[in-house]
């Protein structure tokens, strides 16, 4: 992978870090204003509320992780029992953002939301779940390429050994 392309990554990432802690901090407390407004019940506003935030949190871990792996490529270790780590934690939040979809489907469900949009709320979870899924896989590829990677050191030693 060029610099430039993971330098053009990092800049991507620091946008979408920067996005999302402005929605955090401004929007979710206007969204919770908004909903007081129009009378939905505290309980409801609340839970809203934390599924929003829960939500970009899964983001922003993901985000960081991804670029803890980019430095990884960039210092040419990712290839390392260390990049597990934070695949493992990618796809944990990946997962976690597919239940808090799906738990806001179940939140909307009973609000007089067409059944239409619930259904699609509840689509856009499997989806992520997808997404989840796929992070796993390719945690099997990585495995794969951290073993074949060990195997090459090795070999390459028993090699420098005998010339």
């Amino acid at each position: 992978m060029g610099k430039l392309t993971i330098i053009a990554l990092q800049v991507v990432i620091a946008m979408v870090l920067a996005g999302s802690l402005f929605v955090q901090l401004w929007m979710v407390p206007l969204i919770s204003t908004d909903l007081e407004e129009a009378g939905a019940p505290t309980g409801l506003r609340i839970t809203f509320n934390a599924i929003v935030v829960f939500g970009i949190v899964t983001v922003q871990v993901s985000a960081l992780c991804v670029w803890k792996l980019l430095t990884m490529v960039r210092h040419n270790t990712v290839f390392s029992k260390g990049a597990f780590r934070y695949v493992d934690i990618i796809f944990g939040a990946i997962a976690a953002a597919s239940v808090l979809v799906f738990g806001l489907a179940v939140l909307l469900a009973p609000g007089g939301i067409a059944p239409g949009i619930i259904l699609l709320i509840c689509g856009a979870s499997l989806m992520i779940g997808g997404v989840a899924l796929i992070v796993l896989v390719l945690r099997m590829l990585l495995a794969q390429a951290v073993a074949r990677d060990v195997e090459a050191k090795h070999l390459r030693t028993e090699l420098d050994e005998v010339i």
